[in-house]
C-alpha cells in the first residue's frame, strides 16, 4: 500500500501592520489569518518573531535615557561599542562570556548564551531617536498568553513559538531559535524509543520548538521582508508541552562552561 507524502504547510501571514506597544498581538495575528482566507485547525503553530512581541510589550528603550556605569564604560572600549548600549547589554545579563574588539557574548538573565543580550536596533522605527529593544521579559509566559487568547478565540488547539535569530559557536551564520514556546513540547526526549531497527535511543533529544522557528525563518527572513508571523500546518507531536526553558542546557551538563 503507497504512503501518502508527509508535508508541512508554511504561510507568511499577509500584510502584517507595523506593532507598536500595546496593540494586541492575538487579534492582529486573527486579523492576518483572516486576509489570507484561513480558518483554525487543531495542530496549527503560530510563529512571531521576537520583535513585535517586544515591542507590543514596550520594550523598546530611548539611549538618550541610558547612563552608562564606569562597568560599561570600560567595557565598551574594549568591544568598541555605544556605552549606553553595553550598559543595557549588562543590565540584561548574568555574566559576560566573551568579549573582543565589536563582539559581545553574554549569559541572558533567561540563560541564554548570546549577543549583546539579544538587545538590538535594526527594524526598529526610531522617529529620529536611537532606540533599543530588548527581549521580552518572559518569552515562555508572552507565548502562552498569546496561545490562550488564540484557543479561545478559534477554538483550535494551538501552539506558540517565539522566534529570535541567534548566532552559534563554530558556526558561521545565524538561524531562527525558540525563546518562547506555549502548547507545544520545545524539547522532545526520545530516549528508550527504538530506531528503525529495533535498537533503543540513548540520547536522542530533540529542539522541536528550535526547528519550528528555523522553519519560520525560511520565510520571515532577516531584513526588510516584513513578515514577522508565520502560520505552520502539518506539524504532528505526542510528548506534553513545555516550555522554551526546557531547551536551556544545565550548568551541570555545560561542558564547555
Amino acid at each position: 500500500m503507497a504512503t501518502a507524502p508527509a508535508r508541512l504547510e508554511l504561510i507568511a501571514l499577509p500584510d502584517f501592520p507595523l506593532v507598536e506597544q500595546g496593540d494586541d498581538l492575538a487579534g492582529l495575528v486573527m486579523d492576518g489569518l483572516a486576509r489570507a482566507s484561513l480558518g483554525w485547525r487543531d495542530g496549527d503553530v503560530v510563529v512571531l518573531a521576537q520583535k513585535i512581541v517586544s515591542k507590543a510589550e514596550g520594550r523598546l528603550v530611548d539611549l538618550a535615557t541610558v547612563e552608562p556605569s564606569p562597568e560599561a564604560q570600560a567595557l565598551a572600549a574594549q568591544v568598541l561599542k555605544d556605552p549606553r548600549l553595553v550598559e543595557l547589554v549588562l543590565r540584561e545579563s548574568r555574566r559576560v562570556v566573551r568579549a573582543r574588539p565589536h563582539v559581545l557574548i553574554v549569559e541572558h538573565r533567561l540563560g541564554l548564551i548570546m549577543a549583546n543580550a539579544g538587545i538590538d536596533q535594526s527594524n526598529v522605527e526610531a522617529g529620529g531617536r536611537e532606540l533599543a529593544l530588548l527581549l521580552p521579559q518572559d518569552p515562555d509566559a508572552s507565548a502562552e498568553g498569546l496561545r490562550a487568547r488564540l484557543q479561545a478565540v478559534s477554538g483550535a488547539a494551538v501552539g506558540v513559538v517565539i522566534n529570535d535569530s541567534f548566532g552559534r559557536p563554530w558556526r558561521r551564520g545565524t538561524t531562527g531559535v525558540a525563546i518562547g514556546a506555549a502548547g507545544l513540547p520545545a524539547l522532545v526526549d526520545r530516549r528508550g524509543e527504538p530506531d528503525l531497527f529495533g535498537r533503543a535511543l540513548q540520547v536522542t533529544m530533540i529542539g522541536f520548538a528550535d526547528e519550528i522557528a528555523a522553519t519560520a525563518s525560511l520565510l520571515m527572513g532577516q531584513a526588510d521582508e516584513g513578515r514577522p508571523v508565520v502560520l505552520i500546518r502539518g506539524l504532528r507531536w505526542s510528548a506534553p508541552p513545555n516550555p522554551a526553558a526546557e531547551l536551556m542546557r544545565p550548568e551541570s551538563e555545560d561542558l564547555f562552561r
